[in-house]
């Protein structure tokens, strides 16, 4: 196969610089992304998922503003218990790397830099034992948006005392804090890696965010533009480079010979006219080639602009660097082609492209990766949010899960789904039959004690119809739970659903009384999307009901021959892990079930309302753990399944939050 010739001489100028400049506008481009409110978390000391070997006595979390006197920070250490002993702010400084968010003026996004950080420092009483620890945050920003999340970090160093007569804390956040953060409903601040990653250094200094200033995540779906730029001058440069390698060389053709369509002439000032086939009045028209270096100029500064401010507003310094391009691609087709002076020598004739070509196919690079970036601001999270898109992935960095709308990864921080109730009940579903155009409709509403029963009904959309399109989602395309209105007569089931979308499962309650049944699942609609809803339904079991009282908070559950060690403290608002361990078993004879090592319930006390979960699909430290936000303060009970052997074993626990 022959290799092309080396592009020497002018036209090897021109694609030399030509590339480089596309190099150039994608460092300046790829590296920034977008938060989407006020007051993010934009970096901390240690970093997220950083590994840690010497003792630390402080976390520092550096927000773009500065957070609320009442804000509220807790430190997890790998036991499940609290590490934190207190905060304070510190002294502002420059981030390592401006931070960009968007900002709601006049109902439209519009991009802010950011380059200093307002530091929250959190001390630690002390490192009981090396392994993972999870700082978590709660405030409200000066637009009233909620901040809040979690980053983790690994210790690897020896053990730390602590200092006499501490205890570790158990106080919740400022009821008042917590309202404040529950009137918006929504997330976008689940930490640096989801809301606020650094972007590309400024040559002028951002303006820093006063601590009064507006300013401020985990994923759900779809790529981020980062991947939409990439993407499209990946495509676009091996489009390019295909064509130019396959394009015959053309004869060389002797010196002053014309080419074929046109002639080269030279006009009394030294510029030289390219006269094409264009004829006008049976006349060939004669254009300048100044004239054609404008047109290619402004086709790429047009369309860059098209490409970014296709999201609604063209953020800080698309402008400039567009602007930028265009006039590099406008002196590189003057310096390559010879287009202005005389002096300038005529194109390489052993060139696989013409200049021209070179400027336009690496002028389309330019656009390519221009609106690449526009089309990814669409579709990666700077939309408001208000409760109509999913938060970003977690700070930690871990995979998303599932994908059911419940399933998340590590640190999400609060979120709602399609049907969830607004403020206080944001972390809660399964209150209605009917949620995000959907009913469930069951058969039947009772069924006689001790009777094993076929329990049916159907997912009805708003078409009346019912729905048979599910996502398959932990193994299972529907999760049937079933809970006692005491809490009690907990049971996890399958359903399998016949094809005219009936669902039956056999069903047996020893126990007169009332029970809630929730329908956890993810409908897939007409265009391919999935919708994650859980629908909740009263069932009676008729006969005298005596309610079982809920055993006391404890620490410790029983499970068929195992005792389950549950770690963490839930807090109100605030997303915080919760850890399990099977205390003197080999964490290696865990087994996966439902495609997880572990599955937790979690519901409220009172309203039945059920609450999501999001756990981490690895074991952390030998336990399985999980990530709660309580919407309330109030008495939950939680119900962990896990298996060992091939057996599924269910511990619960009752979690009282003051």
């Amino acid at each position: 196969m022959r290799c092309p010739p080396p592009a020497t001489g002018p036209a090897g100028r021109t694609l030399a610089g030509l590339l480089a400049l596309v190099f150039v506008a994608a460092a300046v481009l790829l590296p920034t992304t977008a938060a989407q409110a006020h007051g993010t978390l934009a970096m901390s000391t240690p970093a997220a998922n950083a590994t840690v070997a010497e003792p630390l006595t402080t976390v520092e979390l550096y927000f773009t503003e500065q957070v609320a006197a009442n804000a509220y920070f807790t430190v997890t250490g790998p036991g499940g218990a609290r590490v934190d002993n207190g905060w304070r702010h510190g002294s502002p400084r420059p981030l390592d790397k401006p931070v960009r968010e968007y900002l709601l003026v006049d109902g439209k996004f519009e991009p802010k830099e950011y380059s200093t950080g307002f530091p929250a420092v959190v001390t630690l009483a002390h490192l009981p034992a090396a392994g993972q620890y999870a700082v978590s945050y709660l405030s409200v920003a000066s637009d009233g948006e909620p901040v809040r999340g979690t980053m983790t970090f690994r210790y690897t160093g020896r053990p730390t005392a602590a200092p006499a007569g501490w205890r570790p804390p158990v106080d919740q956040p400022d009821p008042a804090l917590v309202a404040a953060a529950e009137q918006h409903a929504t997330s976008g601040h689940a930490g640096p890696a989801a809301s606020a990653v650094p972007t590309a250094p400024v040559t002028a200094a951002a303006p820093a965010a006063p601590p009064a200033a507006a300013a401020s995540d985990d994923d759900e779906g779809g790529p981020g533009w980062l991947a939409w730029a990439g993407g499209a001058v990946l495509v676009a440069a091996a489009v390019g480079f295909t064509a130019w390698r396959r394009r015959p060389v053309p004869a060389t053709r002797p010196a002053g010979r014309p080419r074929p369509g046109g002639t080269v002439a030279r006009s009394g000032g030294g510029t030289r006219v390219h006269r094409s086939k264009a004829t006008s009045g049976g006349r060939k028209v004669a254009r300048p080639a100044a004239a054609r270096r404008t047109v290619v100029t402004a086709a790429v500064t047009t369309s860059a602009r098209a490409g970014a401010a296709s999201a609604g507003a063209v953020p800080a310094g698309v402008s400039a660097a567009t602007s930028a391009v265009s006039e590099t691609v406008s002196a590189a087709t003057d310096a390559g082609t010879g287009e202005v002076a005389s002096a300038a020598p005529a194109p390489n004739p052993g060139s696989r492209l013409g200049n021209t070509g070179l400027a336009l196919l690496v002028g389309g690079l330019v656009v390519a990766l221009l609106a690449g970036f526009g089309l990814g601001r669409i579709g990666s999270g700077t939309r408001p949010a208000d409760g109509t898109t999913t938060a970003a992935p977690p700070a930690t960095g871990a995979a998303l899960a599932a994908g059911d709308g419940h399933q998340h990864g590590p640190g999400t921080g609060a979120h709602t789904h399609p049907g969830d109730a607004g403020g206080a009940q944001a972390q809660v579903t399964g209150l209605s039959v009917n949620a995000g155009g959907y009913t469930v409709e069951p058969a039947a509403r009772t069924q006689p004690a001790g009777v094993r029963a076929d329990y049916r009904f159907r997912i009805v959309g708003a078409d009346g119809k019912a729905a048979t399109r599910f996502a398959v989602v932990h193994d299972k395309p529907l999760h049937l739970v079933v809970v006692g209105r005491d809490l009690s007569g907990y049971q996890h089931l399958h359903p399998t659903m016949a094809a005219d979308g009936t669902w039956s499962v056999p069903l047996t309650l020893t126990r007169p009384g009332g029970y809630r049944i929730y329908a956890d699942f993810s409908v897939t609609g007409a265009d391919g999307t999935t919708v994650p809803l859980v629908l909740g339904v009263d069932h009676q079991v008729p006969g005298a009901h005596t309610p079982v009282p809920l055993p006391p908070a404890a620490s410790q559950s029983t499970a068929g021959p195992f005792t389950v060690t549950m770690g963490g403290t839930p807090t109100v608002g605030v997303t915080v892990p919760l850890s399990f361990r099977l205390d003197g078993v080999d964490p290696a004879r865990l087994q996966r079930y439902l495609g997880a090592y572990g599955h937790l319930v979690v519901v409220r006390e009172g309203d039945l309302g059920y609450v999501h979960v999001h756990p981490d699909q690895e074991l952390v430290d030998g336990t399985v753990r999980f990530w709660l936000t309580a919407p309330s303060a109030g008495r939950y009970r939680a119900f962990f399944d896990f298996q060992v052997d091939g057996t599924v074993h269910t511990a619960q626990y009752t979690l009282d939050l003051p």
